[in-house]
């Protein structure tokens, strides 16, 4: 059956419960006398709810209203929040450098609200050393313990050893937060033009947004 409502001549029934143009209450009249204020007011005379006894209607610009709720439920769509799974690889013998880029990687995921999903892969004889892995977990759940939490505790997977890190932010907050971010520069930018530090940061926070509004995608080493 169609879900949209029976308008104007397709309402069947002999009396109903009408609501106004401006969603003031009418009362119960005859079908034929709302067809006749649906007609004085140019608009259409709308089912908006078949069950009730007698039906309600409403006079509406039913066109109109079809618009705007198609462009509601864009709008909706658009600002949902995905959940979102990076993946972050690490070697048990990671040198400082390399262990505080990715570690930098993982701050920027959590912040974005996005989980993270930590794979410590062993090789050769790595693979008898397997408290080198977890101390290295551990290590970085603590680094970033102010945006993360532990929601995955560090288990072995074949040659791998894998933990997940969970947002102490929602993703919904984080988009939020990095649109202020993205308007803030951008005004900042508008009323300083001279300074190219600001456009570059605008720049900065427009590709943050892009990444936090993502769609969901498959893991990927950073």
């Amino acid at each position: 059956m169609s879900a949209e409502p029976r308008i104007n001549d397709r309402i069947r029934v002999p009396e109903v419960r009408l609501v106004g143009p401006s969603g003031e209450q009418v009362g119960i009249v005859p079908l034929a006398k709302a067809l006749e204020l649906a007609q004085e007011y140019d608009l259409d005379l709308v089912e908006v709810a078949a069950n009730a006894r007698p039906p309600v209607c409403k006079l509406m610009d039913y066109g109109k209203f079809k618009y705007e709720s198609a462009m509601k439920a864009r709008e909706a769509r658009k600002n949902q929040a995905h959940t979102v799974i990076k993946e972050m690889k690490l070697r048990p013998k990671i040198d400082p450098h390399d262990y505080d880029t990715k570690k930098g990687h993982v701050v920027r995921f959590l912040k974005q609200g996005d989980k993270v999903k930590i794979t410590i892969m062993f090789r050769g004889r790595e693979q008898s050393r397997p408290e080198l892995g977890y101390r290295l977990l551990q290590r970085l759940a603590e680094d970033v313990q102010d945006l993360g939490f532990v929601e995955s505790n560090p288990k072995q997977d074949g040659r791998n050893m894998i933990m997940v890190l969970g947002p102490h932010k929602k993703k919904t907050e984080a988009m939020a937060e990095a649109r202020q971010a993205q308007e803030a520069r951008k005004a900042d930018a508008k009323a300083n033009p001279g300074k190219s530090q600001n456009a570059a940061e605008a720049d900065h926070a427009e590709a943050d947004v892009a990444e936090a509004e993502a769609p969901a995608e498959a893991p990927a080493e950073a």
